[in-house]
């Protein structure tokens, strides 16, 4: 009698028999489930789950990544059909990520932080006169010493747009990290990444890396956000601030080149008519052209920066319908504009509003931000007792001094077919300070 085969437990690499396995790689990445490999989940406070699960997503990446292999499509198998075990679908590995990755730690505030910013803003409006406007929900995630201190925070900053994505747009919640419905935690996220590089999003951005993310500490930026949203079909943007020697550089904490397209004027997607974004070839340079002279000659008579860039930012969160009736102060506005990852180089955090001041017959501009620096609990300590929130949130438009600022944004709309081809070339749009 013939002795029955062994094959390698995806999660420990332990061989057990064909027959104790129950299941095939398929199964097991989609729904997790199987007699031996069930055993690595029944105590989750045993500390060997997180060795299991470094395993088992190490085994998702494969190594036919590791020697090179790329796939061209989510359903492509990769290149080396004989590999046996180690040629794997991408689909494979998008399924195995779904049923393995982890919910990400945060502080929860009870009452939510946007609500109470709200509340805090609507205070001090009994002072002086301003607009301000907000993003919806946004969740804060701080870096910890245990975790990223000192390199996390454009994984911060991602997992700070995507609380508002998941949260206020039903579209992005059904398709973001194969519909979870939660914020993956950092080591889920550079998976994510990974699969997004190998499926050929940001192939300049990903050679940096090697094509290779997942467990170092290597700073990201807006290019590696943009490319990880884009591969959901998420229309994430991006806009370059810089001095005109810069134009036709994409600027990175790594200054990579790229495509950059030149505008005069900050992006106003809002109170300037485009064509729908279907309808729209985002890789084609006239779609970012200004056509308002009065706009265009505004600013370049003007050599303020940050006038150009607070612009741009009150632009992005304000519509004709939000803004009608300017008299009407004081107020704070909800609107469901998703934040904006803000980068700058050394540091990156996420603008959640923008306020709008008047003094004397002039305007005047305060940035609000999340800092992954600072700590939820004082954020949420010093807005409960509406003292000293002021300096974790607000940035005058004076404390930008950096000659280079990049911004990630998010379109409305999931993006299909064609649109995805195109947005795997992440190119940027220019806007000179």
């Amino acid at each position: 009698m013939s002795m029955e085969s062994t094959v390698p437990c995806p999660f420990c690499n332990i061989k057990v028999l064909r027959s104790q396995l129950e299941c095939t790689l398929e199964f097991v990445a989609n729904f997790g489930r199987c007699r031996h490999a069930n055993s690595h989940f029944e105590d989750e406070e045993d500390h060997q789950i997180a060795n299991d699960r470094q395993l088992a997503l190490q085994f998702s990446s494969s190594s036919s990544l590791n020697n090179g292999a790329e796939a061209t499509s989510p359903k492509s198998q990769t290149d080396g059909g004989d590999g046996g075990e180690d040629s794997i679908h991408v689909d494979d590995k998008i399924s195995c990520l779904m049923a393995l990755q982890m919910r990400s730690s945060f502080y929860d505030v009870k009452e939510g932080l946007m609500p109470l910013l709200k509340r805090c803003l609507e205070l001090e409006l009994e002072s002086h006169k301003s607009v301000t406007v907000l993003s919806g929900v946004v969740n804060h995630f701080q870096s910890t010493v245990s975790e990223d201190i000192g390199w996390g925070c454009g994984w911060r900053n991602i997992q700070m747009l995507c609380s508002h994505l998941l949260t206020q747009r039903a579209d992005a919640r059904q398709v973001l990290f194969g519909g979870c419905g939660f914020v993956p935690d950092i080591p889920s996220l550079q998976r994510w990444l990974e699969i997004a590089w190998e499926r050929g999003f940001d192939e300049l951005g990903s050679n940096h890396f090697n094509k290779k993310i997942y467990g170092s500490t290597n700073w990201i930026g807006t290019t590696e956000c943009a490319a990880l949203l884009r591969s959901f079909g998420i229309r994430a943007r991006i806009v370059d601030f810089g001095p005109k020697e810069l134009k036709s550089l994409y600027f990175s904490v790594r200054g990579a080149k790229r495509k950059a397209v030149q505008v005069y004027g900050p992006m106003d997607r809002y109170l300037h008519p485009r064509k729908h974004p279907q309808e729209q070839n985002f890789s084609d340079p006239s779609v970012c052209e200004y056509t308002d002279n009065l706009l265009i000659n505004d600013f370049t008579s003007n050599t303020d920066r940050q006038r150009i860039l607070a612009h741009w930012v009150w632009n992005y969160f304000t519509d004709k319908s939000l803004l009608s009736s300017e008299s009407a102060f004081p107020r704070v506005i909800v609107s469901d504009i998703a934040p904006l990852y803000f980068q700058h180089d050394g540091h990156s955090r996420t603008i959640v509003g923008i306020q709008k001041h008047q003094r004397d017959g002039k305007h005047y501009y305060t940035l609000l931000i999340l800092d992954p620096a600072h700590k939820t609990a004082a954020l949420e300590r010093s807005l409960n007792e509406n003292s000293g929130w002021q300096k974790f949130i607000k940035r005058g438009m004076h404390t930008l001094q950096k000659l280079q600022y990049q911004l990630c944004y998010v379109d409305r709309g999931i993006a299909g077919g064609v649109e995805v081809e195109q947005l795997k070339t992440i190119d940027s749009i220019f806007c000179e300070l």
